[in-house]
């Protein structure tokens, strides 16, 4: 797959078929939707493009917009090129571009620069100035500008009762039995390893401190965690805790996995951690050893939840 950054280094003399959206999490609808137009495409002889956006619109036009993203641009990537996604467009999103003209966007950006030959868009996909124009007016200028427009029906996209502000909500729960049915896949941080207080050591239960990647990747609730650990592309369970360690009187969030039979110096090294499921909320102890006794009850909850699922 090639990511291209700005519609304006667009170049290919094939046509396209095209579909447009943030696609946070690339959900299971979208992966209908992407499915549908890469098969299309690829039988018809002609590229299967992703038009994408970053920021995210909403935190350009919505002056207080606090939203954090499901996958950063790199996880995006990885799980389109997975899909058979040709070309991803990544457009950076701006008060000036979102006062493009509907004539003018589907004119100079859809027909004259990414040259489609298709289009694969939502019943209520609305675009232009303001949202000025609907899914009629794109279908009329398909006509115009010699382009067809494939609807996605409101009984498919009701069909799948998921949406990406359902998904952050339940990241935001802690429900990632909900998250994996919604995303069709694990929800994942990937962060580097950094040197921490190493008082995990001193409670026989080593962590591994991580720093997250990206300032807008949204962040699970304090709380611990049953996990997927991958390190060079070996994986290890493991259990997570996200928290200011309130035990020992923390007051920054750290972020901190504890990995099953696992003894390996991996400073500045990357890990990627799939959230299973919560095991229980973050809780202050009136001692170390209180806490330390708690750690082994969480462990063997992880491991007897991985027997019950023949993961271990």
């Amino acid at each position: 797959m090639k990511v291209v950054q700005d519609i304006q280094n667009y170049s290919s003399d094939t046509k396209s078929i095209l579909t447009i959206g943030t696609f946070d999490g690339v959900h299971i609808g979208h992966q209908k939707i992407i499915k549908a137009l890469v098969k299309k495409a690829h039988n018809k002889k002609l590229l299967a493009n992703v038009l994408t956006f970053f920021p995210h619109p909403r935190m350009v036009l919505q002056k207080n917009s606090q939203i954090k993203l499901i996958d950063t641009l790199a996880e995006k990537e990885d799980f389109l090129r997975k899909l058979g996604v040709d070309t991803l467009i990544i457009h950076p999103f701006s008060k000036e571009f979102s006062r493009l003209s509907a004539l003018e966007f589907t004119r100079d950006i859809l027909v004259n620069q990414l040259k489609i030959s298709e289009l694969f868009i939502g019943y209520d996909h609305r675009f232009g100035k303001n949202r000025e124009a609907t899914v009629a007016d794109l279908t009329s200028f398909g006509k115009t500008y010699d382009f067809k427009v494939n609807i996605i029906p409101a009984q498919d996209v009701s069909a799948i009762t998921v949406s990406s502000t359902k998904i952050r909500t339940a990241i935001s729960d802690g429900d990632f039995i909900k998250v994996v049915d919604f995303l069709g896949r694990f929800f994942k941080l990937s962060g580097t390893v950094t040197k921490g207080q190493s008082l995990g050591r001193t409670i026989n239960f080593p962590t591994a401190n991580l720093l997250i990647d990206s300032q807008h990747k949204i962040i699970p609730p304090k709380g611990v965690y049953l996990v997927s650990t991958f390190h060079d592309e070996n994986q290890y369970y493991g259990m997570m805790n996200i928290g200011t360690r309130p035990t020992l009187n923390g007051d920054k969030q750290t972020i901190e996995v504890h990995i099953f039979e696992f003894d390996k110096n991996i400073y500045d090294s990357t890990l990627t951690i799939h959230f299973i499921e919560k095991i229980r909320d973050e809780q202050k102890f009136e001692s170390l050893d209180a806490l330390k006794k708690q750690l082994i009850k969480d462990k063997e909850i992880c491991k007897r939840n991985l027997t019950l699922k023949g993961w271990n």
